[in-house]
């Protein structure tokens, strides 16, 4: 028994699923950040740089991931390839570095605090993974191995690196796992955010959550995917357990130490 998954990747002409839940997931996340912002009394002008810095960051970190982390020597070779992204490739890793780096970039300009933003860009964050994996699935794409359990999907218009016929056995949902993993945590996420105590809120608290919960969700759901390039089939652990592991150290580290969460300048509020 198994679930076949027919589902078109295209919705009209050469209109993804993956594009439309993309583009759901930044309108989505620049309203929750907007309540976020206007509930704390920063400009909305900021914001709209943010949104900006974020989405960017993220498209080119998703897709430089991809290329960089998993097919470094044809991309390095072919450097025009990753122009292509219209081909598909992009990578959550590398969109969690990307962000990083914008968030970073638009706090050294506007004179706000790092992790004061991380906080709550993280919140977001959690949500697009959510809309993103969604895409995934729609894509037939990033899928688990095969599986016996009457939950398994046969991904009939899969294009599965190097794995054809494997799509065509009742394989693992990942896709689906996922994206309920980073939902539950962008809900508890958002619920510890305006349930807070504003006098006791440590800074860096949820983006450590974020990070701690979210990759390693990730790190765990790798052991039922399969493999996305063929180096990985000869590493005890594959490239996106390699690329959670500093990630999660990252997020112990901001659960253990405390920053000052009045760290961000008045006059920009």
């Amino acid at each position: 028994m198994s679930i076949p998954w027919t589902i078109d990747p295209f919705i009209f002409l050469s209109l993804r699923w993956y594009t439309v839940l993309f583009a759901a997931a930044i309108v989505l996340g620049y309203f929750i950040l907007r309540k976020i912002f206007i509930a704390e009394n920063v400009q909305i002008k900021l914001l709209n740089y943010l949104a900006i810095y974020v989405t960017i960051g993220m498209f080119i970190g998703m897709r430089l991931g991809h290329c960089l982390f998993y097919e470094p020597s044809y991309y390095l070779a072919n450097p025009v390839e990753i122009l292509k992204t219209w081909d598909g490739g992009f990578a959550s890793h590398g969109a969690a570095v990307g962000i990083l780096a914008a968030v970073f970039l638009f706090s050294r300009k506007k004179q706000l605090s790092y992790i004061w933003l991380l906080d709550r860009v993280a919140i977001v964050v959690a949500l697009a993974g959510f809309f993103i994996r969604l895409g995934n699935l729609f894509n037939s794409e990033i899928y688990g191995i095969p599986t016996e359990l009457p939950w398994g999907f046969e991904f009939v218009h899969s294009k599965q690196w190097n794995y054809p016929p494997i799509s065509k056995q009742p394989c693992h949902p990942t896709q689906i796992y996922e994206a309920l993993a980073y939902l539950a945590i962008f809900a508890c996420l958002f619920r510890m955010y305006f349930n807070r105590n504003n006098k006791n809120y440590r800074s860096g608290a949820l983006f450590g959550i974020f990070l701690v919960t979210l990759f390693s969700v990730r790190f765990l759901i790798e052991f039922f995917k399969i493999e996305q390039t063929n180096f990985e089939k000869d590493l005890l652990l594959n490239m996106g357990q390699l690329l959670s592991i500093p990630l999660i150290i990252y997020g112990i580290y901001l659960l253990i130490y405390k920053y000052d969460n009045n760290r961000y300048r008045q006059d920009s509020r």
